[in-house]
């Protein structure tokens, strides 16, 4: 039964939090109504305690009755009967002060405190919250303040390398633009078209947009320094926002570029700043000139008519442009750095910004770490103080009912009852019925990762998405994901028994202790060995599970998982495995070369574990059930993804089918790598909108310019495709170079082909030693996808079959083997390496040459 702690994650945090705080609110309340039960049934029992004992005094008032008849039969029954409404009374007060005794003065403490305890938590998880979503809000606006500082560094380096070109190598135009010769009635300037963005408008539909947007953009007036106020200012974050909700814009750039475009028409124009460039700010204001307030036909609001020192330009109504020039030489600031030029001022508040940007992150990312690791320990305390609570319930039932069954025997009947509805109260079901109905996510940390401008992830290793990363340790997998594969099967050895190795991946790690090890690696080099020394097996298990959680997507993507529900809620996917495994493998092979190599990475490792270790099925079940989420997870969890069990089962049918899987993917991998040789591109790639290549974009933009209007280009124009989302290289080799297989020797005489060792059958957890055996793990690289075609085997013979035939394994105790042919010596948890017994060993088996690439670039 999954526990408050995995139970009430949510992105936010205080979504799920509010969700759980609701409910344990409710308790509280409900604990009100059951002491408020108690107390006013002991009030009731006193009442008629006290009821009943002015019965005997208000018939003793009466003379001349029964006491005048000493012997009579009736005198006897009246005083049995006036002598039980006393024993009544007596015995419904004593009722009255065992329920408060026993129940409502006890109980009504421990609610007091129960209520504490909620309450505290609440609070504390509250301030943690602000604390981060203040500082979120504060990386927010850093970021943005850094890359338009980038932005603007870019800017000027443009203005500067197109004001200062050498003479000869500038453009000149053969003859003049014909728009300047050419004179237009004044009449055709209304119907011309124009064109916005990546649209062309006609005049009435200019018209009728310009109407628009004057009368739902927020028009306002703008005070400059010196220069005066303006009328009918809009500022720039407010324009981005209108096109991005009313003209389909889909980033904040090409929003840009639709209020540049208006700017050039002559529709806005910057205010308080030197140039005309329209930016998404804040503190940047462009009035909208009276231009189009005539074609949109709305009436302008007049500024007040005012006297300035300094005469405006003609045509404008401000005196702009005429002390630009007086103010881009003024300095109004006595500043420290008087020699420094616009662009190195520039240059160094990008910096300053990029070093401010960066450390809010880090110590986002530090908050986020306490934060979770505080909610951890809160989920975990009110779990047990929910149990408790429904406990101490079921014993304050108990109690009242017992106070009733002690004193009076009459009411045997509701006291029955009542003893029949304590026996209702089960406490694990209650619980277990606020999780199955109120839970709001597994847990799934969101990291907020450093963005830099250019795109680099050189200094982070967590939260990054997976090929970048890869990407920049120049391999197919992590690096962080082999150095973690390799350490464990390198300790397997120093633990006692197979039941310890197998009990690695369940055990439950502190939170903390997983976060301590992350902050010394989380660093984006490759991590040294030393570092996992300091720390227990199990905690390193966790920092890879911790890492696939933490990827922006999982490592099976989740666009493909309505494909995998569709797999596994199709009727015939229990019956046929052959059909099944067939649709995985062209489900799988939609995933991105890095994620195969990194899920048969995994994959790898973990069936390794189970045939070395002979594992059970109880085992392999625990197993998939605490792997499913790192391996597949939906876009956004609800509470119908929350009950499915698809990527449970996807994990298992990895586990069955691994080598038929990933064989196919091999194959398939291999006809893509000789297909993209021939040239042959089919795969649709989505337009990129980021802007991090923008500097080289347009260097090569002005280039095609110069070339055009030189007249000097001697070939036809590249048949390239467009722009890509991302780059796929092909492979340096043919198709037989993507899987390098190591021959059989089937003669003395035949040669060596491959580039690596010869493997020997492994038949246990004990790893040799990479020295003496000169091999490397079989994590880093299990999925050669990008292999050079020097360590390539010329001979592609069957690369599944080769590797089925050459991996083997022995189900055994890992430990347990004696003999001479098996015995192993260990040294600090290591196996080291025997010495050949015999001249010919080197043909008595073979194995596959696992190599790790660095990637093509």
């Amino acid at each position: 039964m999954p526990g408050f702690a995995d139970s009430f994650w949510s992105n936010d945090y205080a979504a799920g939090l509010g969700v759980l705080f609701g409910k344990l609110q409710q308790g509280v309340i409900e604990n009100r109504q059951v002491l408020t039960v108690a107390r006013m049934r002991a009030e009731a029992e006193e009442l008629y305690g006290q009821r009943l004992a002015e019965i005997a005094p208000a018939v003793d008032k009466i003379q001349g009755g029964f006491g005048r008849d000493d012997g009579a039969s009736v005198r006897k029954a009246y005083d049995g009967v006036r002598t039980e409404m006393e024993e009544a009374a007596k015995n419904h007060r004593k009722i009255a002060q065992n329920i408060r005794d026993l129940v409502v003065n006890p109980f009504s403490r421990w609610c007091e405190a129960h209520e504490t305890r909620i309450q505290d938590s609440q609070e504390d998880l509250q301030a943690r919250i602000k604390s981060h979503d203040k500082q979120s809000e504060a990386v927010k606006k850093l970021r943005s303040n850094y890359f338009n500082k980038c932005r603007l560094v870019e800017d000027l380096e443009e203005e500067n390398k197109l004001a200062f070109q050498d003479p000869e190598t500038s453009p000149k135009p053969k003859q003049p633009i014909p728009e300047i010769k050419v004179e237009k009635e004044p009449e055709d300037d209304d119907d011309e078209p124009y064109e916005i963005g990546d649209e062309t408008y006609g005049p009435e539909q200019v018209k009728a947009i310009l109407a628009h947007m004057l009368g739902n953009i927020k028009l306002g007036e703008t005070k400059v320094p010196i220069l005066g106020l303006y009328q009918n200012t809009s500022a720039g974050s407010d324009i981005v926002e209108y096109l991005q909700r009313n003209m389909g814009s889909s980033s904040v750039s090409y929003a840009e570029r639709i209020g540049q475009d208006l700017i050039t028409h002559g529709f806005l124009r910057l205010i308080g700043n030197v140039g005309n460039t329209f930016a998404n700010s804040s503190k940047m204001f462009y009035q909208w000139r009276p231009k189009a307030f005539q074609v949109a036909g709305v009436p302008e609001k007049k500024a007040i008519s005012r006297t300035f020192s300094l005469p405006a330009t003609d045509g404008t109504d401000s005196p702009v442009g005429a002390v630009s020039e007086y103010l881009a030489n003024w300095n109004m600031l006595n500043t420290s750095r008087p020699n420094e030029s616009p662009a190195e001022r520039m240059r160094r508040e990008a910096r300053e910004s990029d070093e401010r940007y960066k450390a809010a992150v880090q110590k986002l990312d530090e908050m986020r770490c306490a934060l979770e690791e505080a909610i951890l320990v809160h989920l975990k305390f009110l779990e047990r103080c929910e149990l408790d609570r429904l406990k101490a319930v079921k014993t304050v039932v108990l109690d009242f009912s017992g106070t009733i069954s002690n004193v009076i025997p009459s009411l045997q009947a509701t006291v029955d009852n009542m003893m029949l509805y304590q026996e209702t109260v089960q406490p694990l079901g209650d619980l277990r019925y606020l999780l199955e109905n109120y839970r709001t996510g597994h847990f799934a940390p969101k990291v907020v990762i450093y963005e830099n401008y250019y795109n680099k992830v050189d200094e982070q290793t967590f939260g990054v998405d997976l090929e970048p990363r890869a990407r920049a340790d120049r391999k197919r997998v992590p690096v962080i994901i082999t150095s973690l594969l390799t350490y464990l099967d390198h300790h397997y050895p120093d633990l006692e028994g197979d039941e310890a190795r197998r009990g690695v991946w369940l055990h439950e790690v502190p939170l903390a202790q997983t976060h301590k090890l992350r902050a010394k690696v989380n660093n984006g080099k490759p991590p040294s060995l030393d570092v996992f020394a300091e720390f227990d097996i199990p905690t390193v298990a966790s920092l890879l599970k911790l890492y696939l959680l933490e990827l922006p997507d999982s490592l099976v993507s989740s666009h493909v998982y309505e494909i995998i529900r569709t797999i596994y809620t199709t009727p015939t996917a229990d019956t046929n495995d052959a059909a099944r495994v067939s649709v995985l493998q062209q489900t799988l092979s939609q995933l991105r070369l890095t994620n195969i190599a990194t899920l048969d990475a995994c994959m790898n490792h973990f069936t390794r574990l189970i045939d070395l270790t002979s594992a059970d099925e109880d085992y392999v079940a625990k197993l998939a059930t605490a792997l499913a989420p790192c391996i597949l997870r939906p876009r956004t969890e609800t509470s119908l993804t929350m009950e499915e069990k698809h990527a449970y089962r996807l994990v298992r049918d990895l586990f069955i089918h691994k080598d038929a899987i990933f064989s196919e993917l091999k194959r398939m991998s291999t006809l893509s790598s000789s297909g993209s040789v021939t040239g042959n591109q089919n795969r649709p790639r989505a337009i990129s909108t980021d802007e991090s290549n923008r500097k080289a974009h347009m260097e090569e933009r002005n280039r095609a310019l110069l070339e055009k209007a030189g007249g000097s280009r001697s070939r036809a124009t590249s048949p390239a495709p467009g722009p890509r989302g991302h780059r796929r290289d092909k492979s340096t080799g043919g198709p037989e170079t993507r899987f390098p297989i190591t021959p059989s020797l089937t003669s003395p005489t035949s040669k060596r082909q491959s580039l690596g060792p010869i493997l020997p059958k492994r038949t246990s957890l004990e790893v040799p030693d990479d020295i003496s055996m000169g091999l490397s793990h079989p994590a880093d690289g299990n999925l050669n996808l990008g292999a050079p075609a020097s360590t390539a085997s010329p001979t592609p013979a069957d690369p599944v079959a080769k590797i089925e035939s050459e991996s083997v394994l022995e189900k055994r105790n890992s430990l347990g083997r004696s003999g001479p042919a098996h015995r192993a010596r260990f040294s600090e948890g290591r196996r080291l390496a025997q010495p050949s017994t015999a001249a010919g060993s080197e043909n008595t088996s073979h194995g596959v040459t696992l190599v790790d690439a660095p990637m093509d670039y």
